[in-house]
């Protein structure tokens, strides 16, 4: 018999050990629970090292909130916060960055489609009530596996919509970007990375003052106010940030 190796990673520890209990007495099913985001992440890397990587992990959508950081994760950055680094969601954000043969699923209080829609964006295979029934969260279990993608029937129109709201977001983003000139471009993929204008300078071999110039055209021509906003706006359009030298580093982060 294959067996099915589950990870259940939730803060509160009466539910994971309750669902993991009745997980467990699936004769198909092995399962672990994990308190934090780190701890889900020592989980992941100690089984990877053993050789039994977990199959699928069952994720609190609100993990850890308010609490401290979780573990690291790629985020794209939107017109909302993304959520914080301590929730499911960035969780799962990591995972598909350190873990991509896991597939994950989310266990969630209520139906939140924009959350849902967040969820699916970072790499969820699922969003799935935690009050849902056994049969029900072994099925979604089971789907995920077979590459099927699991959300509540209620919930579909709502993600639609915002899953089109973000490419429609992405795709104005994208046209602002390609209206920067080459030049310009440089300067905003080092507002990316981080670095003020004397690094942006000293990389670029340029005066501050030209520097200054060609930050405050970015500006203008993406419609922003803000460096923050602007490198926002570049992350939703996939501008990758400068590659930096050990240096520039060192000195980007004096300066922040």
């Amino acid at each position: 018999m294959v067996r099915i190796r589950v990870l259940v990673v939730d803060d509160h520890r009466i539910f994971a050990e309750s669902l993991a209990a009745a997980l467990a007495a699936e004769p198909d099913v092995d399962v672990s629970a994990a308190g934090s985001g780190p701890a889900a992440s020592r989980c992941l890397e100690r089984a990877a090292a053993e050789g039994r990587r977990f199959d699928v992990l069952l994720v609190d959508a609100d993990l850890g909130a308010g609490a401290g950081a979780a573990v690291p994760a790629q985020r794209e950055a939107g017109a909302a916060p993304p959520p914080s680094v301590s929730d499911g969601i960035a969780l799962v954000a990591g995972v598909r960055v350190a873990h991509p043969g896991v597939r994950t699923v989310v266990l969630a209080e209520r139906d939140d489609p924009r959350r849902a829609a967040l969820a699916l964006q970072a790499g969820a295979s699922g969003w799935v009530a935690k009050d849902c029934s056994l049969s029900r969260l072994l099925a979604v279990v089971r789907g995920v596996l077979r590459e099927e993608t699991h959300l509540p029937p209620a919930l579909l129109t709502g993600v639609l919509r915002e899953l089109t709201a973000a490419r429609k977001h992405r795709s104005d983003s994208e046209r602002l970007v390609e209206s920067l000139t080459p030049r310009e471009h440089e300067v905003l993929r080092c507002m990316v990375a981080g670095l003020g204008r004397k690094d942006v300078a000293a990389r670029l071999f340029l005066s501050p003052h030209t520097v200054r110039t060609h930050m405050q055209n970015v500006l203008g021509k993406l419609g922003v106010h803000s460096t923050l906003a602007a490198v926002a706006l570049a992350r939703r359009a996939g501008v990758r940030p400068a590659e930096l030298s050990g240096d520039v580093v060192e000195r980007s982060g004096q300066l922040a």
